[in-house]
């Protein structure tokens, strides 16, 4: 059977009466799949992708480009589909997911790509697609919707609208065929029932939207109450509710089925031992970051972690891999490491950083956004092993070797997919010699695995997940003396500025194929700006500290919330969705509140900006209710309150830059974590630096101020070390 870029080719000899199936005077792109002719012209489709594809062929997303070729009439988020809802009488069938998601994956395959389901869906429906990392927004308000519908979310996300956008029925995954065994129902028979609904009894389903809205935005209220104070105990209330479900055994903490890794959990618990000297909650974390490095979920031959363990003990993962993931984890070791010293957490720092550089960064500086769990149609293929296949790769003091330290064996060590087979874990750390040894054999693994099928590689590139690598990066570089991790950083930062930003404050949010779009939501302001603070940090740079003002003062204006405080999820200059939500949970990534308010009292401290720390403060009392509620499921929030609780520290540095080089580093790798540095520059930005002076040579001279006051001047590492305590 002739494949569908073959079909193409031959379609368009046709229509320009041209043999291009023999032509060397063509070429296609195998994501957008639309043919460019040598003289760089490109041959149109019809609106409507024509005879061998739907709309979402003129994507630039992979994950809408997976069901280009589905029969289902699938149409971007657009006007074009919610006017033709409404003009045909239909209701809207949304599907969110995202292009490394397995469960999409498999829906796709079951339902999208099946005859008979699309027939259904496009006799019943109008029928849109979203990539959920594109669309933060509108995912943030349906999961919202299928949570409170439903007691559980996840992806894909199947929800049924009216053409005004208001949701009447959610879900998640959906089979093909009703299973009566699990009391789960399938496409086939939900289509048909909800068309029927919707002829014969509209006014119930649209009263029904219209109670699911007013109850939500009823929940989602908030407001700078005066009188309701953030409890005094909120960060020992929220170390107790860590203590209380922590998994003595594995590590990690006993929420569920599956454990994840929620790095910034890790980075708060850091930060309260550094503030309490409380043990136990630097025990808990080094417990959880070694059991975590020693796991399946791990990936032992070529580093980086995967998404989250489906067991108790980290061994098998959901085998994607995502960029965010990399950088948080990358923070959380690092901070392990800053107190403990403990040399596994700065090599898998390093090993974490080797992966993104060498597989997940682009030739301009982006980094890519993920790769997939599934290759060959099957999750974990790339990554799982049978001991025949090592024992022909390796000779037999190797495969001993590796059998014994990285726990394979012949019957297997797990169940993935239903078959036993060998995920590389391991039971303890290597001594030093058995390292060296290892790192040959484990390229000698890789390199073979590098002939596999590869997942799919999400390679689009996103300004907030970027700017959570950038500072992850950035520290990295000063931490563990690593320069080259700077040297990606900037790269990385620049290239945002250069293509991802407008008018020099507005922010895009994705990058593809050279093309930029989507107007920035506050987790790209928030993750960007603090990849900017880190930067700033790491080199002194006026202009990173300079963007990033700008940034922030942008993102008060068209984001903050005056009347209720808090930032919104979107700009007020874009589309307004149905729920106007603000986010403060702190799930797989931080929420863009959080990090924004920990941003701003850095800000604050480094720019001498009263208006800035107001912001934090009124983003802690406009949260104040949940967070007494439910503190612990917001901990990169109480890190910023831990910084402004105190103590806390800028410390400003006079004094020839190149001469103060070993006073810089010596304060950089300080382990205080609430701190700020500032080296005095001649930039307007940092007028009131010309009240801070070296010495008479330039020597440098240190000031350690608390709260916008300094004490005397010293370049005495002892005194700075005694005042920092």
């Amino acid at each position: 059977m002739l494949n569908k870029y073959v079909y193409l080719i031959l379609l368009y000899s046709l229509i320009i009466g041209k043999d291009m199936s023999k032509s060397d005077n063509y070429k296609y792109d195998l994501n957008g799949r639309v043919i460019i002719p040598s003289d760089n012209t490109i041959l149109s489709l019809p609106q409507d992708g024509g005879l061998l594809w739907n709309r979402l062929i003129f994507e630039k997303s992979p994950y809408l480009l997976q069901h280009a070729s589905n029969p289902v009439d699938w149409y971007p988020w657009s006007e074009e589909a919610f006017e033709l809802a409404k003009e045909l009488n239909k209701p809207i069938f949304l599907s969110i997911g995202y292009s490394t998601c397995h469960w999409c994956h498999v829906m796709e395959h079951e339902s999208f790509e099946d005859n008979e389901v699309a027939s259904l869906m496009n006799d019943a429906f109008i029928n849109i697609k979203i990539d959920r990392e594109e669309r933060p927004d509108i995912d943030n308000v349906y999961m919202d919707v299928t949570q409170k519908l439903t007691g559980r979310g996840g992806w894909p996300m199947t929800i049924i609208m009216t053409p005004e956008k208001m949701p009447f029925f959610a879900g998640t995954y959906f089979p093909k065929k009703s299973i009566p065994k699990y009391n789960r129902q399938g496409m086939l028979d939900i289509i048909p029932q909800i068309k029927e609904l919707w002829i014969n009894k509209n006014d119930s389903l649209l009263q029904s939207a219209n109670n699911i809205i007013e109850n939500i935005n009823k929940s989602n209220i908030t407001s700078i109450n005066d009188n309701v104070k953030l409890s005094d105990t909120i960060l020992d209330k929220s170390f107790l509710s860590f203590k209380n479900r922590f998994d003595e055994i594995y590590g990690g903490f006993k929420n569920s089925r599956n454990k994840f890794p929620k790095p910034h959990d890790y980075s708060f618990l850091c930060k309260y031992y550094l503030k309490t000297k409380n043990q136990e909650a630097l025990d808990i974390v080094v417990k959880s970051l070694v059991e975590m490095r020693k796991g399946g979920i791990y990936d032992q031959i070529g580093f980086g972690f995967h998404r989250y363990s489906t067991d108790q003990k980290w061994l098998v993962p959901h085998f994607e891999k995502m960029l965010y993931d990399q950088a948080l984890l990358i923070h959380a070791y690092l901070d392990a490491y800053q107190i403990t010293n403990n040399p596994i957490f700065s090599k898998t720092v390093h090993e974490i950083c080797k992966y993104v550089l060498e597989t997940m960064t682009d030739s301009q500086g982006g980094f890519y956004s993920a790769e997939d769990a599934d290759s060959e149609g099957e999750e974990g293929t790339f990554y799982i092993w049978n001991s025949e296949e090592l024992q022909i790769i390796l000779n037999n003091e190797e495969y001993s070797f590796v059998s014994s330290n990285l726990n394979i064996n012949n019957t297997g060590n797990c169940f993935v997919e239903g078959e036993r087979t060998n995920i590389p874990h391991l039971s303890s750390f290597m001594n030093e010699l058995e390292e060296k040894k290892f790192s040959l054999i484990r390229k000698k693994i890789f390199d073979y695995r590098e002939l596999r099928v590869h997942p799919l590689k999400d390679d689009k590139i996103l300004t907030d997940w970027n700017g959570l690598m950038i500072s992850a990066l950035s520290r990295a570089s000063i931490l563990l003396d690593s320069p080259e991790y700077l040297k990606a950083a900037e790269k990385s930062a620049n290239f945002i500025i250069n293509n991802l930003i407008v008018d020099e404050q507005r922010l895009l949010k994705r990058f593809r194929n050279n093309e930029s779009g989507i107007d920035g939501m506050i987790e790209d302001y928030a993750f960007f700006i603090w990849g900017l603070i880190e930067l700033y940090q790491s080199t002194f740079n006026d202009k990173y500290i300079e963007l990033a003002a700008r940034l922030s003062d942008y993102q008060i204006e068209h984001f903050w919330d005056f009347e209720n405080g808090g930032f919104n999820f979107t700009s007020d200059l874009t589309e307004k969705l149905i729920i106007s939500s603000k986010e403060i949970y702190d799930g797989a990534i931080p929420s863009g509140n959080s990090v924004s308010a920990y941003n701003f009292i850095r800000l604050s401290r480094i720019l001498s900006r009263y208006d800035y720390e107001d912001i934090s403060l009124k983003i802690f009392d406009t949260f104040s209710s949940k967070l007494n509620r439910y503190s612990s499921g917001s901990t990169m929030l109480l890190q910023a309150i831990s910084f402004v609780e105190g103590p806390s520290y800028e410390i400003i540095i006079a004094g020839d830059a190149n001469k103060s080089q070993s006073l810089i580093k010596y304060i950089q790798n300080h382990i205080q974590p609430n701190k700020v540095i500032i080296l005095k520059s001649s930039s307007k930005i940092f007028n009131y630096l010309d009240l801070y002076k070296s010495k008479i040579d330039g020597s440098p001279l240190v000031y350690v101020c608390q709260n916008y006051s300094c004490k005397l001047p010293t370049d005495d590492m002892n005194k700075i070390n005694e005042m920092l305590k």
